[in-house]
């Protein structure tokens, strides 16, 4: 087993992931270095949600997984978020029935109360609309008062890898617009990111490097700002 690059604070080697008989994820690769932001783009069905979900120990997966230059491969999910890794999947997974300020505490639940009240603070520095709201029921918010939320409370462990499923999906354009910016910042406060995003033109903008997967399995990869000029990206991704 060779080890993976210093700088990389997840690389993934040669996963297959399985539902049942169907092969989702075919021998995919593909590594992040630390304090860069990483996307992975594709169509319905290409396999980047169950991608996520295999890299958080959520889906049982064949493969080499490293995570600060540890494997990780067989790690229960609890221990994986111990470790500093924090996924926000597709549908938020709220507790709709909670408000706001106690989604965000739930997101620090094993960090001692006098270390996460300062976080709390910094997430509504942050998200100015979370603390207006946060005596409000999470399943009142709209639906990018909700993903800020999600993010908001991924954020309240203090994640070193934040992986972001689909986050723009079914906001209006705007609202995409601030949620890709605050994960811009995110980069800067030195949080690194994998992004599963099917606004590849967006996702692109505001990446170092990118993965395109079809069928569950990486067809293209490289520097963002070359892919976003790539031709068969642009005719097939981009609307060119």
């Amino acid at each position: 087993m060779t080890a993976p690059a210093p700088s990389n604070l997840l690389e993934v080697r040669d996963l297959h992931t399985r539902y049942g008989r169907v092969e989702a994820l075919s021998g995919v690769s593909l590594h992040v270095p630390q304090g860069h932001i990483v996307s992975v783009i594709g169509a319905n069905g290409a396999g980047k949600t169950t991608l996520m979900n295999s890299i958080m120990g959520l889906l049982p997966s064949q493969g080499e997984i490293f995570y600060g230059g540890e494997s990780i491969q067989g790690v229960p999910l609890e221990a994986r978020v111990a470790r500093g890794m924090c996924l926000v999947p597709e549908r938020r997974d709220l507790f709709a029935s909670m408000t706001v300020q106690d989604n965000l505490t739930l997101g620090a639940y094993s960090r001692r109360r006098d270390h996460w009240k300062k976080e709390l603070d910094d997430i509504y520095a942050r998200f100015p609309r979370l603390q207006e709201r946060r005596t409000q029921l999470a399943g009142t918010l709209s639906g990018g008062e909700q993903q800020m939320l999600a993010i908001g409370r991924a954020l309240m462990s203090k994640p070193k890898l934040l992986l972001l499923d689909e986050p723009s999906l079914g906001l209006a354009p705007l609202i995409v617009r601030d949620i890709l910016n605050i994960v811009r910042h995110l980069r800067s406060e030195g949080v690194t990111v994998l992004l599963v995003e099917q606004n590849a033109r967006a996702s692109l903008a505001i990446s170092d490097e990118a993965y395109v997967l079809e069928t569950g399995e990486v067809k293209m990869s490289g520097p963002a700002a070359e892919l976003a000029r790539n031709p068969e990206l642009t005719a097939s991704y981009l609307g060119g």
